[in-house]
């Protein structure tokens, strides 16, 4: 395989990826402040017998993405979260809520204490699109490289 096509591949990958999800935090009406819409970038490098793909977002992405468990119940959707508050645990601070506080009318802590207690519904902004472009990755990429959809997402998402 040309170092050239895998570079377009994976610019491709990368450009989907981006669009769609910053498409989703708009539709979903998660992008009040732009900031983690702003964040969302992504970096691939092309070499003769590998490649490096990676994706950056604001920390809080991810937990917005995944969905957290909250301290005293949770969503049933958040399942397959890695995150959690814990009973007795940190909340999370009510100055992160204030801009929706504001336009909701609502105490950013009474919002804070509601993320901690009942936690954060997943929104699968990034991981609906990073799968959607997998998929349609091109199959000598895939088997070239022996490429697998969960580990290539662990491999492709930092911070």
């Amino acid at each position: 395989m040309d170092k050239k096509r895998l570079h377009k591949e994976l610019h491709k990958f990368g450009k989907y990826v981006i669009q769609q999800s910053r498409s989703r935090l708009t539709r979903n009406g998660h992008n009040k402040s732009k900031d983690l819409y702003s964040s969302l970038s992504y970096k691939s490098k092309a070499h003769k017998n590998s490649f490096s793909l990676s994706f950056y977002m604001m920390d809080y992405g991810e937990y917005q993405d995944r969905g957290v468990h909250g301290a005293k119940s949770s969503y049933i959707e958040v399942k397959d979260s890695p995150f959690s508050y814990k009973s007795g645990g940190k909340k999370p601070p009510a100055s992160v809520f204030e801009t929706w506080g504001k336009e909701h009318n609502v105490s950013p802590f009474a919002v804070a204490n509601s993320v901690w207690s009942k936690g954060l519904k997943p929104t699968m902004f990034f991981t609906t699109p990073f799968e959607r472009a997998f998929e349609r990755l091109p199959d000598d990429i895939i088997e070239k490289f022996g490429l697998d959809i969960e580990e290539f997402a662990e491999q492709t998402l930092t911070n």
